[in-house]
């Protein structure tokens, strides 16, 4: 039982800082959704004690309080993949750019010589 109130208070803790960052407009609002959407399913299941414990027997967990955890590691392990899918594109935008301004400059560089 005492898990299960630090895990709620924990999402709870979580969801109003993502909500602080993006009032304060440190977190875009498409990236903050999946923080948003991700503490509330913690929450859910930080509440929902028999639904816990029957995903924690589906899945072969004794503790179920253990299954928040691996839920959240999965999750969490999920958002950093998709964050690296978006920087790996900016890295390759940000390639591209910087090769094109070096062209640009190359033009200036040309046409001031003439």
């Amino acid at each position: 039982m005492k898990i299960q109130i630090i895990s709620i208070i924990g999402s709870l803790i979580f969801t109003f800082f993502i909500l602080e960052l993006i009032r304060r407009k440190k977190l875009k609002e498409a990236y903050a959704l999946i923080w948003v959407v991700m503490s509330i399913f913690f929450l859910i299941l930080a509440c929902w004690v028999e639904g816990l414990v029957f995903i924690s027997k589906l899945i072969g967990i004794v503790y179920a309080p253990a299954t928040l955890f691996l839920v959240l590691l999965i999750t969490v392990i999920l958002i950093l993949i998709q964050f690296s899918v978006i920087i790996s594109g900016q890295v390759d935008k940000i390639k591209k750019l910087t090769q094109e301004l070096a062209l640009l400059k190359e033009q200036v560089s040309k046409l001031q010589k003439k």
